[in-house]
């Protein structure tokens, strides 16, 4: 009789996290970044209709990087938690802490029980009345949390993109300069110039009245690049 094949836990963890690394490795970065009027989302993303960006709730947007089908699926799940909760409650008990947390519980038991781990990270951001109250939280594909000030990033190179704005980045900055700067910071570690027609962009933007998410079109990105 063959023994059975054993692979200590330490092992299989360490496997898993080498393999959603990899996954993850392979798409391109993310940013999410605060500038004076709320919270800028920005992604290189040469697809018109798969978007790595998007609304979630009134004042909370939601970004992936990885496999798409699979941070497609949390967003979808995190929708859905947060209309469940809104109308259980109230819409103002919807709030980015408990969706991250939501999402860290839901993608640690994945990544500890499942065979084969998420490879993906995400970051949900909430934009508040005051700059300083702003949330972004960046969740791993072991369902580790981060609570993130000023900026975050996802995605291949996120470490590089990180370095660059350490000592670029500053609180307070416009719109424009939140956008130069984070083209800048993807361009840096590309070693090419980014297409605007393959730039995804949205806002949350507090000066709005009611959801607070918009999307940046060609012709402002345009504007605001010039």
């Amino acid at each position: 009789m063959p023994l059975p094949y054993y692979v200590s836990p330490e092992q299989m963890m360490q496997d898993k996290a080498e393999y959603a690394q990899k996954g993850i490795s392979k798409g391109r970065s993310t940013i999410v970044m605060e500038y004076e009027d709320g919270i800028l989302f920005f992604a290189d993303n040469p697809s018109a209709s798969l978007n790595k960006i998007s609304e979630v709730y009134d004042r909370i947007a939601f970004a992936g990087a990885g496999k798409y089908s699979e941070f497609e699926s949390l967003r979808k799940a995190g929708i859905r938690h947060a209309d469940l909760k809104g109308y259980a409650y109230s819409r103002d008990d919807v709030s980015a802490k408990s969706l991250a947390n939501a999402y860290s519980q839901s993608m640690g038991t994945m990544f500890s029980q499942e065979i084969k781990p998420l490879e993906v990270e995400i970051l949900v951001a909430e934009v508040h009345d005051g700059s300083g109250a702003n949330e972004i939280y960046r969740i791993l594909y072991d369902g580790n949390i981060c609570d993130e000030k000023g900026y975050a990033v996802i995605g291949g190179k996120s470490e590089a993109v990180k370095v660059f704005l350490k000592d670029k980045y500053r609180a307070g900055m416009n719109l424009k300069e939140s956008l130069k700067l984070s083209v800048e910071a993807l361009e840096s570690t590309v070693k090419t110039k980014l297409e605007k027609e393959n730039m995804e962009v949205a806002v949350l933007d507090r000066g709005r009245n009611g959801r607070k998410f918009r999307r940046i079109k060609i012709d402002e990105l345009i504007t605001l690049l010039s």
